[in-house]
C-alpha cells in the first residue's frame, strides 16, 4: 500500500511537467524563413549595363566587312513610372524572374533580362573587308591591317542598336544562404539577409534597330544567338514574404544571326561581354 501511494505521488509530480514540456514544444513557433524548400518567388526590377567593345561583321549581297572595336552603351530611363505601368513595363531596362526552391539552398528559375545596346554614333572605327560598287559612296576593298577607318558620326553608313531590346531569355541555377547571424539578426521573420550566387544560360531574342549602307531602316524581333552568365547578389527579406534583391551579373553574348534589313541575306554577327547592376522587388511564398 505504501509503494502504491509513493508511486501515485511521483506520477502526479512528473506528469504535469511532461505535459508542460510537450505543450511547450508544440507551441514553439516555426519560423517561415527557417527553410526554403518548396517555396516559389518572383521579382521585377530594373538594371543598368556596360558592354565591352566588339567586332561587328556585316554580310550581304555585294558586301562583306567587319567594324573593329565598336563602342556601345545602354539607354537608361532612370526612375520612371513606366516600371509599374502595365502597358509600358517592358519599355525601360528591366528584369523579371520566377523560381522554385528544390531544397533549402538551391533554386531553379526562368526569366528575361531586357537590356538595351546602342552603338555610339560619335566614333571612328577601323574597317576591314569589301563593299561593292552598288554602294558607290563606300565601295572599296579594306584590308584589315591597312588602317582603314570610317567615321560613323553622321549615321549615313550605319545606325545600329538593340533597344527593344537586347533580350536575354534565360534559365538560372542559384544558391541562397542566410547570413543574418553574422549581423546578429535574431528574428528573421521580421528581417532576413541572404546572399545568393548563380549561373545562367539562354537565348538572345533582340529587336534590332538598324540602318545600313543607306538601306531602309529595319526593326524586328529575331532569335539571334545565345548567352551565358554568372551573378552574385544580396537579398533583403521583410516580414517573411517581401524582398528587395540587388545583383551584379556578368556574362558573354554571342549573336551570329542578327537581322539588319528586310532581306534575309543581310545579316550581322557580334560577340561581347556585359555587366548588369540590378535592383528588383519581389515576393516569396510556400506552395
Amino acid at each position: 500500500m505504501k509503494k502504491i501511494i509513493i508511486f501515485s505521488i511521483l506520477s502526479f509530480i512528473v506528469s504535469p511537467q511532461t505535459i508542460v514540456s510537450q505543450d511547450t514544444i508544440s507551441i514553439t513557433p516555426h519560423k517561415f524563413t527557417a527553410h526554403n524548400k518548396g517555396k516559389m518567388y518572383f521579382y521585377w526590377g530594373g538594371n543598368r549595363e556596360s558592354f565591352s567593345k566588339s567586332d561587328i561583321h556585316f554580310k550581304g549581297r555585294d558586301y562583306d566587312f567587319t567594324l573593329y572595336n565598336v563602342n556601345a552603351e545602354d539607354k537608361p530611363m532612370g526612375w520612371h513610372i513606366n516600371y509599374i505601368n502595365p502597358t509600358k513595363m517592358t519599355i525601360p531596362e528591366t528584369n523579371f524572374r520566377i523560381g522554385y526552391f528544390i531544397n533549402d539552398h538551391y533554386n531553379i528559375s526562368v526569366g528575361f533580362d531586357h537590356m538595351k545596346y546602342v552603338m555610339l554614333q560619335n566614333q571612328e572605327v577601323e574597317i576591314g573587308g569589301e563593299i561593292g560598287e552598288s554602294y558607290a559612296n563606300y565601295a572599296g576593298i579594306y584590308l584589315p591591317s591597312g588602317n582603314h577607318t570610317i567615321d560613323l558620326t553622321d549615321g549615313n553608313f550605319l545606325q545600329f542598336e538593340h533597344t527593344d531590346g537586347l533580350n536575354y531569355v534565360n534559365t538560372e541555377f542559384c544558391r541562397v544562404d542566410d547570413i543574418s547571424g553574422l549581423f546578429k539578426i535574431k528574428n528573421t521573420d521580421k528581417f532576413q539577409l541572404n546572399i545568393t550566387e548563380g549561373l545562367g544560360a539562354g537565348l538572345l531574342y533582340p529587336k534590332t534597330n538598324a540602318k545600313l549602307l543607306g538601306k531602309e531602316r529595319h526593326d524586328d524581333f529575331h532569335v539571334s544567338g545565345y548567352g551565358v552568365s554568372a551573378k552574385v547578389g544580396l537579398n533583403f527579406t521583410f516580414f517573411k514574404y517581401f524582398f528587395v534583391q540587388t545583383e551584379l551579373k556578368g556574362g558573354y553574348i554571342d549573336m551570329d544571326d542578327i537581322r539588319t534589313t528586310s532581306s534575309s541575306s543581310d545579316t550581322a554577327s557580334q560577340h561581347f561581354f556585359f555587366l548588369q547592376r540590378i535592383i528588383t522587388f519581389g515576393g516569396i511564398f510556400k506552395v
